[in-house]
C-alpha cells in the first residue's frame, strides 16, 4: 500500500511588515483564509488588513509568491516552517516606523512632591520595608558616601564652563562637545555636568522635565557624571551625523 503523507495543520513563520523593524515568530493555522490572515496580521504589525500586501519569502528571503486571494486557504500556497511572511502596507498616508516612533506618545509625568505622599507606589513599599534607598546604613557606608560625594564635588568644581570636553562611558564611543553646565540639578541628586555635544549624540536640548539648564539645539545636549568628563584640548570631529529633516 502507498504510504500516506499527513501535512501538519500548522505552520511556523517569521513575520515582518514594511512599516516596523519588528520580527515576530508565530504558528498558523493552514486552514486559515487568507481574509483570516490579514485580520490576523493586521494585529500583528498594526498595518490595515484593507492595505496590505502579504508576501511569501523562503528561507533565504526570496519571494515566492504574493497571498492576493482572500478566499484560499493559507494551506494553499507553498508556505513552510521557519518561512517569512512579509507585509507591506500600500497605504500612501503611513510613515515607515510611525509605530516605534515614541516621542509622538504623549507621556505623563507626576510631581516628585505628589509622587512621594502616595501610600500605593513602589516608593512607598520599599519605605515601608527599608529596601533600595530606604535601606538602613551602617555607620561605614554612611561614611563611604560622604567620602564619595565629596570626591564627586571636588572632581565637578574643577570643570569650567566653557571648556572643551570629552565625554566617556561605559558602552558609548568618546564624545566631545563643551561644557555648558556644572552644579547640581532637580532631576537626580549630586552634581552634574551639562554638555553641549558637536554631533546630535545627546538626549535634550539642555532642559529636563521642563527646567532649563543651558540652551543648545535638541538632541545635542546631556547630563554627565563628572568621573566621565575630561577636559582638555578637544578639538571638534565630525562624526557623520546628520540631523533629521524637519
Amino acid at each position: 500500500m502507498a504510504s500516506i503523507i499527513s501535512t501538519p495543520s500548522t505552520v511556523s513563520v517569521q513575520i515582518t511588515s514594511s512599516m516596523t523593524s519588528f520580527t515576530s515568530e508565530k504558528r498558523l493555522q493552514r486552514g486559515d483564509a487568507i481574509s483570516t490572515l490579514r485580520g490576523k496580521l493586521e494585529l500583528i504589525t498594526g498595518c490595515s488588513a484593507v492595505t496590505m500586501e502579504v508576501q511569501l519569502l523562503d528561507k533565504e528571503g526570496k519571494l515566492l509568491c504574493v497571498l492576493d486571494n482572500d478566499d484560499a486557504l493559507l494551506g494553499a500556497y507553498p508556505v513552510d516552517d521557519n518561512m517569512r511572511l512579509h507585509v507591506v502596507d500600500k497605504d500612501p498616508t503611513k510613515k515607515v516606523g510611525q509605530f516605534e516612533d515614541l516621542s509622538a506618545v504623549e507621556k505623563y509625568e507626576m510631581d516628585t512632591e505628589e509622587y512621594a505622599k502616595r501610600t500605593d507606589s513602589v516608593r512607598a513599599f520599599k519605605e515601608r520595608n527599608k529596601l533600595g534607598q530606604f535601606k538602613e546604613k551602617t555607620p561605614e557606608e554612611i561614611q563611604k558616601e560622604k567620602e564619595k560625594a565629596q570626591l564627586e564635588e571636588e572632581a565637578a568644581k574643577a570643570i569650567t564652563v566653557g571648556s572643551r570636553c570629552e565625554v566617556k562611558v561605559v558602552s558609548a564611543p568618546p564624545r566631545r562637545g563643551e561644557v555648558m553646565f556644572v552644579g547640581k540639578t532637580n532631576f537626580k541628586p549630586g552634581w552634574w555636568v551639562g554638555v553641549k555635544y558637536d554631533e546630535p549624540v545627546g538626549k535634550n536640548d539642555g532642559s529636563v522635565a521642563g527646567k532649563r539648564y543651558f540652551t543648545c539645539p535638541p538632541k545635542y545636549g546631556g547630563f554627565i557624571k563628572p568621573k566621565d568628563v575630561a577636559v582638555g584640548d578637544f578639538p571638534e570631529e565630525d562624526l557623520g551625523i546628520e540631523e533629521d529633516e524637519m
